[in-house]
């Protein structure tokens, strides 16, 4: 089995959109890339990144084509997106233990951890939030150089 790491929104979204780190995220992509890593998420990553690009159309804070673009680009990662049945229940009992806000990014940490492997993730929150207790979690911030 090739190795895996598991990837959030905030993430991904450094791929396809110009933001501060999205060389760093490139970097690790192309990296990983080359060590036949398989990149995977839970299959809200889509929903929660699509929604993010949009805002921004919405906001114009980019073009309509450039939105255009960077949905298109999201749909192209090669992210296999996961609902194994044990997430919710797990997502929920995280985010109680690290006392967060929502669930969905504690989806992120429950496959991560069932899968063994890392995350990595642009949210500095979350990060902050888990990453004394979870050596795994690793932030693209914190690792950009």
């Amino acid at each position: 089995m090739s190795l895996q790491i598991c990837v959030d929104a905030s993430f991904a979204l450094k791929l396809v959109l110009d933001e501060e780190d999205s060389e760093a995220a490139q970097a690790l992509w192309t990296a990983w890339s080359a060590q036949d890593v398989e990149i995977i998420a839970p299959c809200h990553l889509i929903f929660e990144a699509t929604s993010v690009i949009r805002n921004h159309v919405y906001r114009r804070d980019i073009s309509a084509d450039a939105g255009q673009a960077a949905f298109d680009a999201l749909l192209a990662q090669e992210i296999k997106l996961l609902q194994p049945g044990f997430i919710e229940k797990r997502a929920w009992e995280l985010a109680q233990q690290y006392n967060r806000p929502t669930a969905y990014d504690a989806c992120y940490l429950a496959l991560a951890e069932n899968a063994g492997c890392e995350l990595w993730t642009a949210d500095g929150r979350l990060y902050k939030a888990v990453h004394d207790a979870l050596p795994w979690v690793k932030s693209l911030h914190e690792n950009a150089g």
